[in-house]
């Protein structure tokens, strides 16, 4: 298992995010993701653990920090994931995260990350609820809120045309693709998805990483009470899709992608090198390796299963 103290760590880097902007909450996040991993994975070798929380003290030691401005925020990135003040647990302010989600999930924002981080967020304190000071809800509270002014993201759509914020995306209606009808929708979409386009080099919108991570958010959301909210988040979703296929596979302009020759669960993925391919790689992969575990859950073809983790070597890699 992954150490426990990641858990708490995690939690207090989400809450101070909003201090730098909204992205910063990736730090926090990706650790807390990384606890997970074990509840999720309880069955690896201890050393791929071991590994795991190597690459979390390497987070919270600030070796990513590509959203991060230590002098514009007043506080370095160590500094984020310090204990709070002691003070006692306040359970029914959870749902205040919630709330603050509730006022831009409706749309996409920034790939789906006021989802990502609510999911995060919502599960470690339902099941940690002694961890639900004040100073942390309203600390990730304000966080979420801070997304209610973003767009979806941005793309590139090759040298030509460079890159371009969702918004001014032009958009055709796709009527092979429907709304979805329920969650077991969006996940078949995104293991399909993944299966016929995780070697594509597109670029923007959070990549696949992202679509697994907002996916997975919206199930996680469902499963610890707030599956109204969840499902009002599948247009934007679905949007997040539509998106994505509008990219241009832009391989002979930056070359294809490399599979990972280790999948993560093995001790030898994580004793390669560091991503070549990926920009900031340390906080996504784990917090992806975690997501798409929780949606296999919901793949019952062995088949699919076993496409999809072929896949996914793509992002790992």
């Amino acid at each position: 298992m992954v150490e426990f103290k990641y858990l708490y760590q995690g939690l207090c880097g989400l809450a101070r995010a909003h201090t730098a902007n909204a992205m910063a909450g990736h730090l926090g996040a990706a650790v807390v993701a990384g606890y997970f991993l074990g509840e999720e994975l309880p069955d690896l070798d201890d050393r791929v653990y071991s590994a795991v929380e190597k690459e979390l003290d390497r987070i919270i030691r600030g070796d990513e920090g590509l959203w991060y401005d230590a002098k514009k925020s007043g506080i370095s990135i160590p500094e984020l994931f310090e204990p709070f003040p002691e003070q006692p647990a306040k359970p029914t302010t959870i749902p205040t995260i919630a709330t603050e989600l509730a006022a831009n999930i409706d749309d996409l924002r920034e790939s789906g990350h006021n989802v990502i981080f609510t999911s995060i967020a919502i599960r470690a304190l339902h099941d940690h609820p002694r961890y639900a000071s004040e100073a942390i809800t309203s600390g990730i509270g304000q966080l979420i809120a801070r997304f209610t002014s973003t767009g979806p993201g941005r793309g590139y759509y090759g040298k030509q045309r460079g890159w371009i914020a969702g918004r001014d995306v032009a958009l055709d209606e796709d009527t092979d693709f429907p709304a979805y009808r329920n969650q077991q929708d969006m996940v078949e979409v995104v293991i399909d998805e993944l299966i016929h386009s995780g070697s594509l080099r597109r670029q923007g919108f959070g990549g696949l990483f992202h679509i697994i991570n907002h996916a997975t958010a919206l199930t996680e959301l469902s499963r610890f009470g707030y599956e109204q909210l969840a499902n009002r988040g599948l247009a934007a979703h679905h949007k997040h899709i539509r998106l994505w296929r509008s990219l241009p596979d832009v391989q002979d302009e930056l070359g294809p992608l490399k599979s990972a020759e280790y999948g993560p669960r093995t001790l030898e993925y994580w004793q390669g090198k560091d991503s070549s391919q990926w920009s900031a790689h340390l906080t996504h992969r784990v917090k992806t390796f975690y997501g798409f575990s929780v949606l296999l859950r919901f793949v019952e073809s062995e088949e699919k299963r076993k496409q999809a983790e072929e896949q996914f070597l793509y992002l790992m890699g």
